[in-house]
């Protein structure tokens, strides 16, 4: 072989393997670039999951919205969306304001105790009842009992003030009201269930509807707010003010002489 051939030979197969290389270098650049695309579509389909969980994280809870939605009021209220319940006969002449939270554990206690006589006064024109609910015991743990609760005494108020009463005495017996520690007035049907102990309610479509759907919902958070924002300097439950002043100086009423005291010197004055 000549060294001219030698040398052509050489030249050859180095142009061989710079064509190669480049061709390799091709194949790596792309490789690269869909790397690359794919990299970034993870990367923004990551800010879209972080942004999605970010809006939903700041998007109010329901029953937050539920404290700018329009307010359905009961019948049988008046006032301001509805939060202003008084029941009894209009010749009486004094109202007992009650503040009373449904999971309150010593409302329970006194519906079981005094709740009795407290229907009796009201029915004998004793003085009117004005009932205020409260749903704070659901801010401490983080629940919605008191506010579901509070929803479903509206829809019992809907139907006439004889099944509120009924309803709520029926909440807070022995028998139904749970634990403080128990969510359970969450629950709609467990709500249905008791409210089935009360003849206006049993198997009462149009009260089990309103339940369900939560017709009573939004007035349940305006009802709460006259409780937060109240001027009686009630802070618990359950509260007793008649005339703006607070029964027995505030101090919990939990027997029926104790209530009959504080209610026959409410009446004096």
């Amino acid at each position: 072989m000549s060294k001219r051939n030698s040398q052509a030979a050489k030249t050859a197969a180095r142009e061989r393997l710079r064509q190669e290389r480049e061709r390799q270098a091709k194949r790596d650049k792309a490789k690269r670039q869909v790397v690359v695309a794919a990299s970034a579509v993870a990367v923004l389909a990551a800010a879209g999951g972080i942004g999605y969980a970010v809006v939903q994280a700041n998007k109010p809870s329901y029953w937050e919205s539920m404290k700018t939605a329009k307010v359905v009021a009961p019948a049988h209220t008046t006032g301001t969306k509805g939060t202003t319940v008084v029941i009894g006969k209009d010749s009486a002449k004094k109202t007992l304001k009650m503040y009373e939270d449904p999971r309150c554990p010593v409302c329970a206690q006194f519906e079981q105790n005094v709740g009795s006589t407290l229907k009796k006064d009201i029915d004998d024109g004793k003085f009117k009842y004005q009932y205020v609910g409260a749903t704070f015991i659901d801010s401490h743990d983080n629940g919605q009992g008191s506010k579901n609760a509070l929803s479903a005494l509206g829809a019992a108020l809907n139907v006439s003030d004889e099944a509120f009463l009924e309803y709520k005495s029926a909440l807070y017996s022995a028998k139904w009201h749970p634990d403080e520690t128990d969510d359970k007035f969450k629950d709609d049907n467990y709500l249905i269930q008791v409210a089935d102990t009360v003849p206006a309610l049993k198997n009462n479509t149009q009260f089990q509807n309103a339940v369900k759907k939560g017709t009573y919902d939004a007035w349940a958070m305006a009802m709460s707010k006259t409780f937060d924002d109240n001027k009686d300097g009630v802070t618990g439950t359950p509260g007793f003010v008649v005339d703006g002043k607070q029964l027995n100086g505030g101090k919990v009423i939990l027997t029926v002489p104790d209530f009959n005291n504080a209610i026959a010197s409410a009446m004096k004055g």
